[in-house]
């Protein structure tokens, strides 16, 4: 778990998928199956990216086809550095999906 980014209004944290647990479940398969290789599993490990709207107390994970489409917004970032406002106006459309209250974090 990584924290992208923190405000006052926002906080994005990209979750990872366990490397350990990807190795084990690597090599059983390849034990199992004898055709799986470690590179084929490991493309079917999930990440995503939690984005907290703290002005509301509400989250939303990101994942799948959303979680690209977030990495492919984070790439752009890091080619042309966005305002603080630029960043906070694109987490509030993301901000609108958030259904989940936040109860810990």
């Amino acid at each position: 778990m990584h924290m992208l980014y923190d405000s006052e209004s926002f906080t994005v944290t990209h979750m990872l998928a366990n490397a350990t647990e990807l190795a084990a479940l690597a090599a059983q398969a390849q034990a199992q199956a004898g055709d799986a290789s470690p590179q084929t599993l490991a493309t079917l490990a999930r990440h995503g990216f939690e984005i907290i709207d703290k002005r509301v107390g509400r989250e939303v994970y990101l994942d799948g086809s959303w979680a690209e489409m977030f990495q492919q917004q984070i790439a752009a970032w890091q080619v042309q550095t966005p305002s603080q406002e630029e960043v906070e106006h694109t987490l509030e459309g993301y901000a609108a999906l958030a259904q989940n209250p936040v109860l810990v974090h």
